[in-house]
C-alpha cells in the first residue's frame, strides 16, 4: 500500500470495530501503516495529539506517581511497574535512574505524542504515548490503580496541541549512522582491548564506523562467542534457578529501556517466552532471534560478559548482563552461567 493509497482515518476505525481481539501492531502491519497512524485515526474521540517532547514529558511525569512505563522494538516489550524519579534531562541524552523506572532517553528521535483512553468494561484506561517521525512507537507510559488521574488529566490539558487531526504523516526517513567502515580483525581488537568501560563500547563502534553485529562477529572466539538460539531462555531460567539477579536491556530508535533485578516467573507461551514478575514483565519472541552471542567486554573491574539476541536484519532484539556494582568484579555464578550455555558455530574472522 503506497502513501497515496492510504487508509482513511474512517477505514482504520472500521477495520479496528471488525477485528476488536487483533493486536494493535498487527492492524497496523496489516493495514501497512505505522502505529502513530493507527493512534491518530482516534483523535477526537479517545486520543488527544499532544506535545512529542521527551523533555517536556520529564518535567511532568513524576506527578503521575506509580505508572507502566512501556518500551518496546519488533521482537521484545519490556513493561516497568514504579514511579519516574532521579531524572536527568539533556537535548541530546536524558536518564531516569529510578528503582523499578530506569531508561536512557534519546529526545531528538521522538516526534509525536498522544493521551489515549480506553475503555475496558467499566474502567478507563489513560496512558501516554510517544512515537518517532516515521510513527513507530517509541514509549508509553500507561496509568495504574494508584496513579495520579488528577495529575493526568493536568499534563494533557497543558501539553495538548492546536492540531488535532485524524491524518498521520509519516517522515521515515532513517537516522544516519555510517557503519562503512573496513576494520582489520587486529584493529578491531586493539581498541577492543583498551576498552575500561562497558558504556564506551557505543563510542568505539562509531569511532570505527561499524555495526555492532559485525564487531560481534569479527572480533574472536576470546571476546565474543556464537550461541545456540535457545540460550536465551536457557540463560533464563537458570538465572532463575539461581535466583542471580540480571540486567535486562530492550531498546529502539529512542529509549533503552532497562531491568536490574531478580527474574521469577518465566513462562513459554507459543513463539513467546515472558517474565511475569510483579512489577516487571517482559514478552520476547525467540522466533525472531537469527543469532545469539555471548559478548566479554574488558573494564576497570574486569570483564563482563553479556548475551546479546540479534534479529534478521542485524539489530539488536534485547541484552543481559549479571547484575553487579559499579566498581565490583561480575559475579562467578553469572560467568559459569554464560560459559555453559549451548554453543553453535565460531565467530567469523574479518
Amino acid at each position: 500500500m503506497t502513501e497515496t493509497t492510504k487508509p482513511a482515518p474512517a477505514d482504520i476505525r472500521a477495520f479496528r470495530a471488525e477485528n476488536p481481539k487483533m493486536r494493535e501492531r498487527d492492524i497496523a502491519a496489516q493495514l501497512q501503516i505505522s502505529e502513530a497512524a493507527l493512534v491518530a485515526a482516534e483523535v477526537g474521540i479517545s486520543a488527544t495529539r499532544i506535545d512529542g517532547s521527551a523533555l517536556k514529558l520529564l518535567q511532568r511525569v513524576a506527578e503521575l506517581g506509580e505508572v507502566m512505563a512501556l518500551s518496546r522494538n519488533e521482537s521484545a516489550v519490556h513493561e516497568k511497574i514504579g514511579v519516574y524519579e532521579n531524572i536527568t534531562a539533556g537535548p541530546h541524552a536524558s536518564i531516569v535512574l529510578g528503582e523499578n523506572i530506569d531508561l536512557r532517553i534519546f529526545p531528538n528521535r521522538w516526534a509525536h505524542g498522544f493521551a489515549v483512553s480506553k475503555r475496558d468494561g467499566e474502567q478507563e484506561r489513560l496512558s501516554l504515548q510517544y512515537f518517532d517521525k516515521a510513527g513507530n512507537a517509541v514509549h508509553k507510559v500507561h496509568l495504574r490503580p494508584n496513579s495520579n488521574v488528577e495529575a493526568y488529566h493536568a499534563i494533557v490539558r497543558d501539553l495538548t496541541l492546536e492540531d488535532q487531526s485524524q491524518e498521520f504523516v509519516a517522515d521515515p526517513t532513517p537516522s544516519s549512522i555510517n557503519e562503512s567502515g573496513e576494520v582489520t580483525r587486529d584493529e578491531l581488537r586493539q581498541h577492543w582491548s583498551k576498552l575500561t568501560d562497558t558504556h564506551e563500547f557505543f563510542g568505539m563502534l562509531r569511532k570505527l564506523k561499524i555495526g555492532r553485529q559485525v564487531a560481534v562477529r569479527t572480533v574472536g572466539d576470546d571476546y565474543a562467542w556464537q550461541l545456540d538460539n535457545t540460550a536465551t531462555a536457557e540463560m533464563m531460567h537458570a538465572s532463575v534457578k539461581a535466583g542471580l539477579p540480571v540486567m535486562c536491556f530492550v531498546a529502539n530508535n529512542g529509549i533503552v529501556q532497562i531491568h536490574s533485578g531478580p527474574i521469577v516467573n518465566v513462562q513459554p507461551m507459543g513463539p513467546w517466552i515472558n517474565v511475569l514478575d510483579p512489577t516487571f514483565h517482559l514478552h520476547l519472541r525467540q522466533d525472531h532471534i537469527a543469532e545469539t552471542w555471548a559478548v566479554r567486554k574488558p573494564t576497570k573491574d574486569g570483564h563482563v560478559t553479556s548475551l546479546e539476541a540479534y534479529n534478521a536484519d542485524g539489530e539488536m532484539i534485547i541484552q543481559f548482563f549479571g547484575k553487579r556494582k559499579e566498581g565490583t568484579e561480575e559475579r562467578d555464578d553469572w560467568r559459569s552461567i554464560m560459559e555453559t550455555l549451548p554453543r553453535t558455530g565460531t565467530s567469523v574472522a574479518a
